[in-house]
């Protein structure tokens, strides 16, 4: 059996099962679902809507409170049809946010603006938009249609049987499921448990982040991608006087002094400046006994990138459809398994080969490209 760590801190308040069982311990509350989901960012949250849209009881642990920082604000024109098939046709566009036609880069040439591209009702645009607005509407799509959210939770435990994940375990909870869903992101919760191998394809990557209120007529139109001496540059305004940027460094020093871009020096700095680990790697084995990995805690490549929200949605839709398969076809599992890790090597792969060339092009290619 694979060794397991210590348990949540949830309380008994936050927990609302139906049936006890009585042990040598004492009494352990327990439930049964058919997925359990660990993290509640878009990837876990499009898991579990779209489980619940397939009629599985589903249950979806958060560590953290909301609203939380995440880099990531800059959403794809095509996010529209897969928020349409996870039932929230137009939301998005509800929300306070700017909207434009492609984004600037700086990098090998001239400048040059990339556009998403068009149809006959003209350009499409994309989003900038507040992670912590996006976020909050994921989960309430996610509890309108009958997901047990627990929030916050910290520290919970898979349990095993055999090589099987059958659950979590919150201290004296326990949640038994046919399928746990890691979507803890770079974290990597069930990662951290059990010996899983990894594909490692950079060295140590950090992305800082942060914003900083003020002016930068550079950003009026569409955000903007700029390559450094050592790296690049992302700015963007998230309203009308706030810009959120991100930079990436390739010296793997992460103790490097994190502050804004030399343009937004003259800037007031909001908040703190914060950081994330964007190694690049991959799971050889996505889906297996009882568990599914999503969004980053499946597959990791750096925000240059692009379109990382979504990724994280398709990825969380296919996990969907895969434990659907799973039920329905139980004898196929392996087979299921298989398709799903096929399905997201070849995801990862192309992008990888994109991202290899983008960055061999760039005017100060790192050496381990």
């Amino acid at each position: 059996m694979w060794p397991l760590k210590r348990e949540c801190s949830c309380t008994s308040a936050q927990m609302h099962y139906s049936s006890s069982k009585m042990t040598r311990r004492g009494v352990y509350l327990m439930n049964h679902y058919d997925v359990v989901v660990v993290g509640a960012g878009p990837a876990g949250c499009a898991t579990a809507i779209a489980c619940a849209q397939r009629g599985m009881q589903v249950a979806l642990l958060e560590r953290a409170t909301f609203p939380r920082h995440r880099p990531g604000e800059t959403l794809h024109p095509a996010i529209e049809p897969l928020l349409e098939q996870l039932g929230m046709q137009g939301e998005l566009t509800e929300l306070p946010c700017l909207r434009h036609e492609g984004h600037w880069v700086h990098w090998d040439a001239a400048p040059r603006l990339i556009k998403f591209g068009e149809d006959a009702a003209g350009p499409w645009r994309g989003f900038q938009i507040q992670r912590a607005a996006f976020d909050a509407l994921l989960l309430g799509r996610a509890r309108a249609l009958g997901v047990q959210i627990m929030q916050p939770c910290q520290h919970p435990t898979a349990m095993c049987k055999g090589n099987t994940i059958t659950g979590v375990n919150l201290m004296s909870h326990r949640l038994t499921a046919t399928y746990v869903v890691d979507a803890s992101g770079r974290h990597g919760w069930l990662r951290r448990q059990l010996p899983m191998q990894w594909l490692e394809f950079s060295p140590r990557l950090i992305a800082r982040y942060g914003y900083c209120q003020g002016e930068w007529e550079l950003v009026h139109d569409a955000p903007r991608l700029l390559a450094t001496q050592d790296g690049w540059q992302w700015i963007a305004r998230v309203d009308t006087n706030q810009l959120h940027w991100t930079t990436l460094s390739w010296h793997t020093n992460s103790n490097l002094i994190a502050e804004p871009p030399d343009p937004l020096k003259h800037l007031t700095p909001v908040g703190p400046v914060r950081g994330a680990a964007v190694s690049w790697r991959l799971s050889a084995a996505p889906m297996g006994p009882g568990y599914v990995l999503v969004g980053d805690a499946a597959a990791v490549l750096d925000p240059a990138s692009s379109h990382g929200v979504l990724k994280a949605l398709m990825c969380g839709m296919q996990a969907a459809q895969a434990i659907t398969d799973c039920l329905a076809w139980p004898h196929g599992e392996h087979a299921v398994h298989n398709h799903f890790k096929n399905w997201l090597h070849t995801q990862f792969n192309t992008d990888l080969k994109a991202l290899r060339h983008f960055y061999s092009v760039h005017p100060c290619a790192p050496a381990w490209i």
